[in-house]
C-alpha cells in the first residue's frame, strides 16, 4: 500500500474475493440471454460496471461462460467453480490443441486471461488441425502458468488479465469447430460487455453529477451532454435486450448488425462521458479522488475491447449490404 492508492496485487486480491462472493451468492440469479429476461441480465451487468469495472469484467466472464456452456450443450458451472472466457487472438500468441487418443492437450501462450489467478476453470479458444475450437480447462493443472509481469495496465489492474502459458493442459471440447463464433449467443454476449461499459460510464458521470450543485452554464451544458449520451445508449441497450428475447436463435440474421450497432453506440457514449466529465471537472477529481481516477482509468482501458474503426468498417459494410438487398 502506498499512501491511499492500493497496489496492483492488493487490487487483484480484493476484486478476486468479491468476484467469488458474487458467483457464490448472485450468479445463479442472472437470467440467460434470450430466455425472456435479457433486460434484467443487462441491468445486472450495468450495475456491476457502475460498482467496479474490474469486478464486472470477471463476473461477465463467468456469466458468459455459463451461457456458452448451455448454448453448446455442456453442463453449467458447478458449486465452487469460477469460470472465465479467454478467446482473444492477438498476433504472435495462441494455443494449439493436439489429440492424443481420447484426450485433447493444449500448448502455447494465451493473452488477456482475465481472472487468471482466481478462476478455477476457463473456456479457451485453440487451433486444431481442422480449425479453431473451444475447450474447457481447469486452471489447477501443473501445466497452467500465468506469466507474471504481462499485465502492466493501470486501468483494469484489478481484473488480473495476464498472459498464460499452457503446457500439455487437458482440454474438453465444447461445441464443434467454429461453434464459439458461429452461435447467436456470441453476439448477445458482446452486448452484455457493452452493458458493463455503460455502467462504468455512469460511475464516471456520477462525479460530475455530485459536483454540479447549481451548475454554471458551462457545467450544465456538459451535464446535459453526458445525460443525453447515457440516456441514448441505455435506450439502445434496452431495445437490443428486447430484440434478443424476441429472436434468441437469430432466425432473422440480425444479431451481428445489432451487436455492432449497440457496441459502437455504447463505446461512443463512454468516450463522450470521459471527455465531458474531464473538461467539466478538471484535474481535481483525477488527482484527489482515487475512486474517480480509477473509474476513469478502468473505463479507458475496458472500452478498447471495442475494435474501434475496424468494427465501424464492418458495421458500415453490413449496412450497405442491407440497403442493397432492399433495392
Amino acid at each position: 500500500m502506498t499512501g491511499l492508492v492500493p497496489d496492483a496485487e492488493e487490487m487483484r486480491r480484493s476484486v478476486a474475493a468479491r468476484f467469488r462472493t458474487w458467483v457464490d451468492t448472485e450468479a445463479h440469479d442472472l437470467p440467460l440471454p434470450g430466455a425472456g429476461r435479457t433486460p434484467d441480465r443487462f441491468a445486472a451487468l450495468y450495475a456491476l460496471g457502475r460498482t467496479d469495472l474490474s469486478l464486472a469484467r470477471l463476473a461477465e466472464g463467468h456469466a458468459d461462460a455459463t451461457a456458452i456452456l448451455r448454448e453448446l450443450g455442456s453442463a453449467p458451472p458447478g458449486p465452487g467453480e469460477y469460470w472465465g472466457v479467454w478467446a482473444a487472438q492477438p498476433p504472435n500468441t495462441g494455443l494449439l490443441a493436439r489429440q492424443e487418443g481420447d484426450q485433447w492437450l493444449l500448448d502455447g501462450h494465451k493473452a488477456y486471461c482475465s481472472g487468471a489467478h482466481s478462476c478455477t476453470h476457463a473456456l479457451v479458444t485453440a487451433d486444431t488441425p481442422h480449425g479453431r475450437r473451444l475447450f474447457a480447462v481447469r486452471t489447477g493443472h501443473p501445466g497452467y502458468a500465468p506469466l507474471e509481469g504481462t499485465w502492466q495496465a493501470i486501468g483494469m489492474a484489478g481484473s488480473d488479465t495476464p498472459d498464460v502459458r499452457f503446457t500439455a493442459v487437458p482440454g474438453r471440447p465444447v461445441g464443434a469447430v467454429g461453434a464459439y463464433l458461429d452461435r447467436p449467443g456470441f453476439q448477445h454476449g458482446g452486448i452484455g460487455v457493452a452493458a458493463c461499459w455503460l455502467g462504468g460510464a455512469r460511475a464516471v458521470a456520477d462525479t460530475l453529477q455530485a459536483s454540479a450543485g447549481t451548475p454554471d452554464p458551462l457545467t450544465a451544458a456538459h451535464l446535459g451532454a453526458v445525460d443525453m449520451a447515457l440516456h441514448g445508449a441505455h435506450s439502445v441497450l434496452e431495445q437490443a435486450a428486447q430484440a434478443i428475447d424476441a429472436d434468441p436463435s437469430d432466425t432473422s440474421g440480425a444479431a451481428r448488425l445489432r451487436s455492432l450497432r449497440v457496441r459502437a453506440v455504447a463505446e461512443q457514449a463512454c468516450r463522450d462521458v470521459l471527455d465531458r466529465v474531464g473538461r467539466a471537472t478538471g484535474a481535481g477529481p483525477l488527482c484527489h479522488d482515487p475512486r474517480h481516477a480509477r473509474n476513469v482509468a478502468d473505463l479507458t482501458v475496458y472500452i478498447r475491447q471495442h475494435h474501434a474503426d475496424r468494427n465501424l468498417a464492418e458495421l458500415g459494410a453490413l449496412v450497405a449490404q442491407e440497403a442493397e438487398a432492399r433495392r
